[in-house]
């Protein structure tokens, strides 16, 4: 039975970003999918990247959804 990269103790990954600004972790060895693109400077442990993406990834509403709740909020000001 084969273990997944994703469980295997001594994987090395990166942090990948999408442009609704959402967040994975990524084995560093495998082809960075197409829409993401990897975050500079990142790269560790599942428990390093992870506690990066926690940091950073703070509210999970894709990019597109803060912008459009941003701007509704707006013109109910106006």
């Amino acid at each position: 039975m084969s273990t997944s990269c994703f469980d295997r103790e001594d994987e090395v990954f990166i942090v990948l970003v999408n442009h609704e600004e959402q967040y994975s972790i990524w084995p560093h060895w495998k082809a960075v999918p197409g829409g993401w693109q990897a975050v500079e400077g990142v790269r560790g442990d599942k428990k390093t990247v992870l506690a990066f993406v926690e940091s950073t990834w703070t509210d999970m509403r894709p990019r597109s959804l803060r912008e459009w709740m941003h701007n509704q909020a707006q013109a109910s000001n106006v």
